[in-house]
């Protein structure tokens, strides 16, 4: 299945090119599912069918859905505290009753990244168009079930197995219980749920469609979004250029100078960019939906490679090619920390796996160079494998 995430700065009408896209997606026999976790309903405004909880058939082959946050919430601390209540009563804790609770700040990204996952698997849909936050929370969303996982491995390790037998000794000596095993057990299911979220992420039918009004303040947002999301190897499908004003919409005055900024912004951007114009109001309903020119779905997108060059008979070296469109040297930071880099590219940051064979060498340099970081590493004469 097609996974298309779509983002962009706040108020470019990122929504409304969401329920485009899967508006016409549907109109041409595709089965299409398009997911939102804004509180507002402005999917099913868009759409002209509201919104909610559940499902809802906006078309034959176009469905909408929002999924609850709170109840969603609400259920997860039901059942930790249904597990948890030997700890509780230990601690003298009082039980929250589902009616009073509401959901803490991230409720809405877990939900909807759970409820992305469970629609990739789901196999009842050919796209998957999902309307993300704005370009900065969707980064950040994007960026959690590997950093969750990350923290959880930390945290609760693989050889927490060898461990479990020394628990009742612990218990005896420390004098209070001893994490229960359902812990364990509700870390390695959270493991799992995050890693199928990753999955989906690190899909090659998976792709990011971004969404600005042309201009100052858009183009700074693309080339933000295009470094951070070059960091988490997630491609840019197509950027749509939404609202654009016709030549003709004035030659004086404010209007005037609103259309050369954006046609200096589209200029900048070339073809790269699919101009969307304005319709003169918000659009709402099928009507206006067919209306906005929306490129179509590309049936694939080249991914984000992370290669590694071997330049080892020539320099000595090995090159870890990472592409950061965008980045400024000076904002760029490197730290090898294990088997681990961490990379730093202006107000982005991941940690990633090195390669296999990048763990074997100690760091040599790194260089710049037109849009794309390249690491040298040195074979570590005490780790690399010596020829017989």
């Amino acid at each position: 299945m097609r996974t298309l995430l779509i983002t962009g700065p706040g108020g470019s009408g990122r929504t409304t090119v969401a329920a485009a896209t899967a508006h016409h997606a549907a109109a041409g026999g595709t089965r299409t599912l398009v997911l939102s976790a804004d509180r507002a309903d402005t999917l099913g405004a868009a759409l002209g069918t509201p919104t909610g909880a559940r499902p809802v058939r906006v078309t034959p082959y176009l469905t909408a859905w929002r999924p609850d946050a709170t109840a969603g919430f609400r259920d997860d601390l039901t059942a930790f505290q249904d597990r948890a209540t030997t700890v509780l009563d230990l601690l003298g804790a009082s039980r929250l009753d589902p009616e009073e609770v509401t959901p803490l700040p991230g409720a809405e990204e877990l939900t909807l990244l759970r409820a992305l996952r469970d629609a990739a698997l789901s196999e009842t849909h050919d796209l998957l168009v999902v309307d993300l936050p704005p370009v900065a929370q969707a980064l950040a969303l994007l960026a959690l079930p590997e950093e969750l996982r990350r923290y959880l491995r930390r945290l609760l390790p693989p050889e927490r197995q060898a461990a479990r037998a020394l628990r009742p000794m612990l218990g005896r000596l420390a004098g209070v219980p001893m994490p229960a095993e359902w812990l364990y057990e509700t870390t390695a299911r959270w493991d799992l749920e995050l890693a199928a979220v990753e999955a989906v992420l690190a899909d090659r039918d998976t792709a990011v469609r971004l969404v600005a009004e042309p201009g100052p303040a858009g183009a700074d947002a693309v080339r933000d979004a295009r470094l951070g999301l070059a960091l988490r190897a997630l491609p840019v499908e197509s950027l749509v250029a939404n609202r654009v004003l016709p030549e003709t919409a004035g030659d004086d005055g404010p209007l005037g100078r609103l259309v050369t900024q954006q046609h200096k912004a589209l200029g900048e951007w070339g073809e790269s960019a699919r101009p969307v114009a304005h319709l003169g109001h918000d659009p709402r309903g099928a009507d206006d939906l067919t209306g906005l020119a929306v490129p179509a779905v590309n049936p694939a997108t080249s991914p984000v490679e992370w290669p590694v060059a071997d330049r080892l008979a020539q320099d000595g070296v090995l090159v870890w090619r990472l592409p950061l469109p965008g980045a400024v040297r000076d904002e760029l930071d490197l730290v090898r920390r294990g088997d681990e880099l961490v990379v730093t590219a202006g107000p982005f940051r991941r940690i990633v796996a090195l390669p296999s064979a990048l763990r074997r060498c100690t760091v040599d340099g790194a260089a710049l160079r037109d849009g794309e970081l390249c690491v040298r590493f040195a074979p570590d004469p005490g780790l690399w494998p010596q020829p017989r």
